[in-house]
């Protein structure tokens, strides 16, 4: 049943993923922590980020600006071993508040006019790069800052959604490199991989039908939710 649930999460998240551009670990984060604990699950979830990045690569290739992505990776790796030194620290309880808080930033950064107008130009893009480098290892949830210098920097969002998936497959092979593979069986994490996979396909036909604003509603809907029960499953683990 474990299988099958996160078999689900992460195929509805590629789908999203493929049609907005974002949220992959946004949606699945929740679920994954839920199902295997705030470690193992951020680990599984940024496995599978890569494979999400890398399905959608090929499809987006000729919009990629690679000269505006590298300005935001190569500060995420000098920040990501400060991120797997968290994860490494903190007990199960406190990353689990950490999960759930990070996933609140992101669903509420967008409403943050000022983090958008700080994080322009270079200075913002090595500022944005670098928190998003700490975020994807300690959590996998990379996209505000990026999404923040994107929109105070006027990154069309065309070319923004296909950089950022070249970003994504970075933070996440080095999140996977720092972190270490998951624990639990390769058969399960295979399949979960041919569903992400499939997922990105599938989201790739709907993208001509489906209005992104349709994905979007249903991936807030869904993030919220489970940052929600994560916080609670927190918040019960540092009381108890």
């Amino acid at each position: 049943m474990t299988l099958v649930l996160a078999g689900i999460a992460a195929f509805v998240a590629a789908i999203i993923q493929r049609i907005t551009g974002l949220g992959f670990v946004l949606v699945l984060v929740g679920p994954i922590v839920l199902l295997y604990g705030p470690l193992e699950g951020v680990t599984i979830a940024v496995l599978l980020a890569l494979v999400a990045a890398s399905a959608a690569i090929p499809l987006v290739w000729r919009d990629i600006e690679w000269r505006r992505a590298w300005w935001l990776i190569w500060p995420g790796l000098l920040a990501a071993p400060v991120g797997a030194f968290v994860v490494r620290t903190l007990p199960e309880a406190a990353l689990l508040l950490l999960v759930a808080l990070m996933a609140y930033f992101a669903l509420v950064a967008g409403w943050i006019p000022a983090l958008s107008k700080a994080l322009v130009g270079r200075s913002g893009a090595i500022t944005a790069g670098a928190a998003a480098g700490f975020m994807h290892v300690a959590s996998g949830l990379s996209g505000p800052p990026l999404a923040a210098h994107a929109v105070g920097d006027k990154w069309p969002q065309r070319s923004f959604a296909a950089s950022v998936q070249v970003i994504f497959a970075v933070f996440s092979l080095v999140s996977v490199a720092l972190r270490g593979l998951p624990t639990t069986p390769a058969s399960d994490i295979w399949a979960l991989v041919g569903v992400t996979a499939v997922g990105i396909l599938i989201g790739s036909m709907l993208a001509r039908t489906v209005p992104p604003r349709i994905a979007r509603y249903a991936m807030l809907a869904i993030a919220w939710a489970g940052a929600t029960v994560v916080l609670i499953r927190g918040l019960l683990a540092v009381l108890s």
